[in-house]
C-alpha cells in the first residue's frame, strides 16, 4: 500500500505520495502549514479516483472537466502528468517519465494508491 509522505523543507511542507515500493509516484507544491499540505492531501484523496485523463501530447486531444489528470510533454521532451482539483489548482505531479506508457502507469498508481494511503511525517 501507498503512503503520503510529508516532510519539511527550507522553505515549508510537501508530501510525496510512495507506492508500496517506496518509489515516488507525486508530489506537492510546497505548502506554508502543516494545515495546508494535509488539505492538499485530502484533495488528492479525494480526486485522484475519479480524474479522467487528458492526453495533451496527442493533436486535437479531448479537454476533459477537473478535477483531472493532465499529460504533457516538458521541456526535455519527457512525458509528465498533473492532477489538477475542481478549481483547476495543481494539487500534485508526477516525475518525468522517457515514454507515454511509463507516465499513464504512474497515474493508474496515484489512482490506486491515493485513496487509502496513511499520512507519515518523514
Amino acid at each position: 500500500m501507498g503512503k503520503f509522505a510529508v516532510r519539511n523543507t527550507a522553505t515549508g511542507i510537501k508530501f510525496n505520495l510512495k507506492a508500496g515500493n517506496g518509489e515516488i509516484i507525486a508530489t506537492s507544491e510546497v505548502y506554508t502549514t502543516e494545515a495546508a499540505c494535509k488539505k492538499g492531501i485530502a484533495s488528492v484523496k479525494r480526486n485522484a479516483p475519479i480524474a479522467p485523463v487528458e492526453n495533451q501530447t496527442v493533436e486535437g486531444y479531448k479537454v476533459e472537466k477537473h478535477p483531472k489528470f493532465e499529460v504533457y510533454k516538458d521541456k526535455a521532451g519527457e512525458f509528465r502528468f498533473r492532477l489538477k482539483a475542481t478549481n483547476g489548482q495543481i494539487i500534485a505531479v508526477g516525475e518525468g517519465y522517457k515514454a507515454l506508457a511509463g507516465c499513464l502507469n504512474g497515474i493508474e498508481s496515484v489512482k490506486k494508491n491515493a485513496p487509502e494511503a496513511p499520512i507519515v511525517k518523514e
